[in-house]
């Protein structure tokens, strides 16, 4: 099973918006029994709240739901747990080493790496568009798929 974290700033907007794209993505596929799929933050500051509605909106508007989804935190454990942990920015990367002590099985990724144009998946918290965090998520966890599946994530 190939157990895969996705982490932002606060685990209500990108991060979740990725968990449940991935999850539609493995379902689509055939190959939900084979993953675990699940998303937190690097902060406290949304802990307990759910999806932010413009994120659960975007996901809706492509058939997939979020219901039940509440933000958690990142703890060093998860580290352990996970084969991936896919942040969404630079900042979440620094955050995440910082979380789990280091990063000794370069584990820590960035979910562009997975595309043509690495970088930071753009946060809607700040720009509002939510268009273009789903198009940067949606094309993330496409290349991230293939990834997995080709053994070179």
């Amino acid at each position: 099973m190939v157990k895969i974290l996705f982490v932002c700033h606060g685990n209500i907007c990108r991060s979740p918006m990725a968990e449940f794209v991935m999850k539609d993505l493995v379902e689509k596929a055939g190959l939900a029994d084979a993953f675990s799929i699940a998303s937190a933050a690097t902060s406290t500051e949304e802990i307990g709240n759910g999806v932010y509605p413009p994120a659960r909106r975007m996901l809706a508007a492509h058939g997939i739901g979020c219901a039940g989804k509440t933000a958690r935190q990142m703890t060093r454990r998860d580290y352990e747990a996970y084969d991936l942990l896919i942040g969404m920015d630079s900042a979440n990367l620094r955050n995440m080493r910082r979380i789990c002590g280091g990063d000794p099985a370069g584990k820590i990724r960035l979910l562009l790496d997975y595309t043509r144009r690495p970088g930071d998946v753009a946060d809607p918290w700040y720009t509002g568009d939510f268009a273009a965090t789903w198009r940067d998520v949606d094309e993330g966890c496409r290349g991230l798929l293939a990834a997995v599946l080709a053994g070179t994530a």
